[in-house]
């Protein structure tokens, strides 16, 4: 059954729009592992405008047997209170580290990595990473031309950005981006590596996603489910996903 990591950041979102404390990521936490999810993402950025610093290592204490998953640049130096991308993994040792080739700038993650020109500075840091037992994800485009280098970098996982999905799914004219996350996940399996996929996945457009790729490892999902979650709860809609994907098992 394909995993399902549950992205709270969108909770630290509403908490700092009021500056205090509620609601808390850590108790959204607690409740979506409650409710049976395998895994909590969380993505610090360096201005920490939803997940902080402290934030990690409190989730991190509350997790027990689900897999933490840390999205962030690795190539995002300290500043502040933030000590840097690599440095919050190492001190946490996630099940899971996802690369991802987002700036400061960016609402959100909107493009994977060139991986012919980042492979250089992305092999030491993926070492580094592996070496303290972290699994390594790569954040990629559906059909990147270089999908393969992930292996090559050390890689043990590729992500697929679904958004151009998602958006077409939305529009009703989505084959061709749904053949394109196919085509990206059967080459990089071919290249031994474990495929995951993310970003603007939904109740509506997953069930297709894993028709066309059956063997997906891990879909992260966050922004929709908090937004469904206002309307039925946050317990009842992680257990709407994990329907989804237990009867995609099934098929």
């Amino acid at each position: 059954m394909t995993a399902l990591s549950v992205n709270i950041n969108k909770i630290a979102v509403l908490r700092n729009s009021r500056g205090h404390d509620q609601p808390d990521p850590v108790v959204a936490a607690r409740v979506a592992i409650d409710a049976g999810c395998h895994g909590i993402t969380v993505h610090p950025r360096p201005d920490q405008r939803h997940i902080r610093v402290d934030d990690v290592a409190r989730v991190g204490a509350v997790l027990g047997n689900a897999a933490y998953n840390l999205e962030g640049n690795p190539f995002a130096p300290a500043r502040g209170t933030y000590p840097g991308f690599i440095a919050l993994v190492l001190a946490q040792r996630p099940a899971q580290a996802t690369l991802v080739p987002d700036g400061d700038a960016q609402l959100t993650s909107d493009h994977g990595f060139d991986l012919r020109r980042d492979a250089v500075r992305l092999r030491p840091l993926v070492r580094e990473l592996k070496s303290e037992g972290c699994r390594v994800s790569l954040f990629v485009d559906a059909d990147a031309e270089d999908v393969e280098r992930a292996a090559e970098i050390g890689a043990d996982r590729i992500e697929i950005y679904t958004e151009p999905y998602a958006a077409a799914f939305a529009r009703g004219d989505f084959m061709r981006e749904l053949d394109a996350c196919a085509r990206t996940a059967q080459r990089a399996r071919a290249a031994g590596l474990g495929v995951n996929a993310g970003h603007d996945l939904s109740q509506s457009n997953l069930a297709a996603l894993l028709r066309a790729v059956p063997f997906l490892a891990e879909v992260s999902i966050g922004h929709a489910l908090i937004g469904e979650a206002i309307y039925d709860g946050l317990a009842a809609t992680v257990r709407n996903y994990l329907a989804i994907l237990g009867a995609s098992r099934a098929t």
